[in-house]
């Protein structure tokens, strides 16, 4: 029972999904045994170490950690971005921390130090899977979500505070994880099932849409008001052209950032539905744990690009730290 179909057999790269550890057993997808097979040695695959993977997966964790703490520290950060921000970090904090915990049983089980067939590490593969699946949905909807926030902001300024309220931002966010939870444990249970990637990739796609139809719409609206603002004090055109570059770049961070980390991962399981045994796709299929790692990266860069940018956080954060010492 895995969801990560190009970790569950040997022949599918270095790592093994943990289940597939578990299980001696072919895997219920029956196109993962011929699609290796059908690979041929021209084939590209990247070997990512475990160690890189615990690393990557610490790193993270640390990040996400210190954005949660600095914005339940800092009673001037709870507004409703930062709110947002702050579940996005334990999203991302729960993909790592996943990702961690599976690389450290399958080198326990590798090392002989766990009983493979116990029941309680059989268990613990379910729940790996379950908060692995939930926390990338989580991460996702809470990059729509603040993505949302920021339209709202902009295009309703005077409005924001009625519109925004505390407890339909609860609302929200509870109603974010229940859903997550919820759609991670029907995708675990009906895993074998073709309509789990199509969904999860049409998830993917509408959310991509929704970012970068409001970032560009915030763009649009951030350059109209930059010629406005240089009509009024007569400046010169380079002024707005600078602004405009400087706009765009940002734009192009947030969904390049978002389409590099998760894009591969989700084109992996496009692959799954649209060419299962073709050889091409075989030969992606082998490098999933590349694009595994790059969910990773996102949970690394998500910080650094909705959380530590914000000089209040930032004080905050070294607040905490010289406190920890």
């Amino acid at each position: 029972m895995t969801l990560l179909p190009g970790r569950t057999t040997p022949m599918q790269g270095p790592r093994r999904k943990l289940l597939a550890t578990l299980n001696a057993t072919p895997p219920a997808i029956p196109y993962l045994g011929p699609a290796a097979n059908l690979t041929g040695p021209q084939c590209l695959e990247v070997f990512v170490p475990d160690g890189l993977f615990l690393s990557l997966g610490l790193l993270s964790l640390v990040e996400n950690v210190l954005v949660v703490t600095a914005i339940a520290k800092n009673r001037n950060l709870h507004s409703p971005m930062y709110f947002l921000i702050c579940c996005l970090a334990v999203s991302d904090l729960l993909v790592s921390a996943s990702n961690v915990l599976e690389t450290a049983v399958m080198l326990l089980l590798e090392a002989g130090a766990l009983p493979a067939r116990a029941t309680a590490v059989q268990q613990l593969g379910t729940v790996i899977d379950v908060l692995t699946c939930g926390s990338m949905v989580s991460s996702l909807c809470f990059l729509g979500a603040i993505a949302v926030d920021r339209y709202i902001s902009i295009f309703y300024a005077l409005r924001y505070h009625s519109i925004v309220t505390l407890p339909r931002l609860w609302r929200a966010i509870a109603a974010i994880w229940v859903a997550s939870v919820a759609c991670s444990t029907v995708f675990i249970a009906y895993y074998d099932h073709m309509a789990v990637p199509l969904c999860l990739v049409s998830f993917f796609v509408a959310m991509l849409a929704l970012m970068a139809v409001l970032y560009a719409h915030m763009l649009a609206r951030a350059c109209q008001q930059a010629r406005s603002i240089a009509r009024l004090h007569k400046r010169q055109h380079p002024t707005h052209q600078g602004f405009g570059l400087k706009g765009a770049a940002t734009f192009t961070i947030l969904l390049g950032v978002s389409l590099l980390c998760w894009g591969p991962f989700f084109l992996h399981l496009a692959l799954i539905a649209l060419c299962p045994q073709h050889p091409t796709c075989g030969c992606i299929f082998k490098n999933f744990d590349l694009f595994l790692a790059l969910v990773i990266c996102n949970a690394i860069v998500d910080p650094l690009i909705y959380a530590f940018r914000s000089q209040e956080l930032r004080k905050t954060l070294h607040e905490v730290l010289l406190c920890s010492w």
